[in-house]
């Protein structure tokens, strides 16, 4: 399916000003689910962008929001370097979780209210994103998360103060859920994957889990942690879910 990538949305935020969204549709008329597909510590590289085109292009409304908007100039990227990772885990420490939140809740109605959106909502998210993508199935309006190897829900380390809440408010989601994993993770041990997957049993949350004999980051497609079979099969599996969670 041809696609539209030339277009941003600026998102007022409450209380932190504008957040530019970089949007992925469907060059054809109609209507199609809407995604806010959140990144990792980079916020929107080249190889986010290209993730975010391969989902919009089997047909839904993919918004990417800079998820450091406060911190950093409008459009920047972070580095995949030391230099780069190094200030993109500064501010997922520095940034408070309620601000992760309504960037959340700002970018889901943006997206909502966009015309090519026909009101059905998923999240996406790898590592830090993958995290955010949970937080914002949290909001009643998104039907479905996809969430790939999504770091501190085990800790609960993320934001400011290196203290969420977010294993405690897995009471509240609604939505259906997607978690993959890599076995060979460090970001998120064993320990720390069963932690979550006992909560999501206590909780009765509709759950699909898969776990990849891969590394952290697996999907970025650079660097020697990508493993493209392993992409592939993931995307599979994410539109497969997606058509059921959105129908």
């Amino acid at each position: 399916m041809l696609l539209r990538s030339d277009e941003t949305l600026d998102v007022d935020v409450p209380g932190s000003g504008t957040m530019r969204m970089h949007l992925f549709r469907p060059a054809a008329e109609g209507r199609f689910p809407g995604i806010l597909l959140f990144s990792e510590i980079y916020q929107v590289t080249a190889p986010i962008r290209r993730l975010a085109a391969m989902i919009a292009g089997n047909g839904y409304v993919v918004a990417l929001p800079e998820v450091y908007h406060e911190y950093e100039p409008m459009g920047t990227a972070l580095t995949y370097d030391p230099a780069g990772t190094d200030r993109g885990n500064e501010l997922k420490f520095t940034k408070p979780v309620a601000a992760f939140d309504e960037d959340a809740k700002a970018g889901l109605t943006a997206i909502l209210a966009h015309a090519a959106c026909n009101g059905k909502l998923g999240t996406f998210g790898v590592c830090l994103g993958g995290h955010l993508a949970y937080r914002a199935a949290l909001d009643p309006r998104v039907s479905a998360c996809a969430c790939f190897y999504p770091t501190d829900i085990h800790s609960g380390t993320l934001g400011e103060g290196r203290s969420d809440d977010s294993l405690f408010r897995m009471a509240e989601l609604r939505a259906d859920a997607m978690f993959v994993w890599g076995r060979q993770d460090p970001h998120v041990p064993y320990a720390g994957r069963e932690a979550i997957r006992a909560r999501l049993e206590e909780v009765g949350a509709r759950y699909a889990w898969h776990e990849m004999n891969a590394q952290h980051a697996f999907l970025r497609d650079e660097g020697p942690r990508y493993d493209p079979a392993m992409f592939l099969q993931s995307i599979a599996l994410t539109l497969e879910f997606y058509r059921s969670a959105l129908a």
